[in-house]
């Protein structure tokens, strides 16, 4: 399952990721915001961590205008790690090194192209694990 969420400024990227996901053949689930009203980052990047809760195997995109604002939000819950990425490369990494499950997109910083490619780059590699386990692990105990 890829969890989808963002706030007003992330919207017309999150359709195009959604929509991309779907003829990719993916489950998504998008958890809004449903309109373009102005709504509150803090509130959909906590709805988007507390949907990966009891998922390990699931995965989020989170979108804002810049992305800065809504992965600092779900970086708040010990089980999430997003990440914000402006290009394909960071996204593999991301995976590969950091095992995070949440990627992160900066709606006005980035063109939907590259956002889509990072996309596909996040959700098709896996975490290595080896030496980068011991650092996620110290990550997930770093105090709150």
């Amino acid at each position: 399952m890829i969890y989808l969420s963002s706030d007003h400024a992330g919207c017309e990227l999150r359709a195009q990721v959604a929509a991309h996901l779907m003829l990719s053949g993916y489950k998504v689930r998008d958890l809004g915001p449903t309109a373009n009203e102005s709504v509150d980052y803090p509130d959909f990047g906590a709805k988007l961590a507390e949907a990966l809760r009891d998922d390990t195997r699931a995965r989020g995109i989170a979108i804002c205008g810049s992305g800065i604002g809504i992965s600092i939000a779900v970086n708040r819950f010990s089980w999430a790690r997003a990440a914000l990425v402006s290009d394909p490369v960071a996204a593999r990494l991301c995976r590969q090194h950091n095992d995070a499950n949440v990627l992160a997109l900066g709606e006005r910083l980035i063109a939907p192209e590259t956002a889509l490619a990072c996309v596909d780059a996040f959700l098709q590699t896996e975490f290595e694990g080896g030496r980068h386990q011991r650092r996620v692990d110290k990550l997930t105990e770093l105090p709150k």
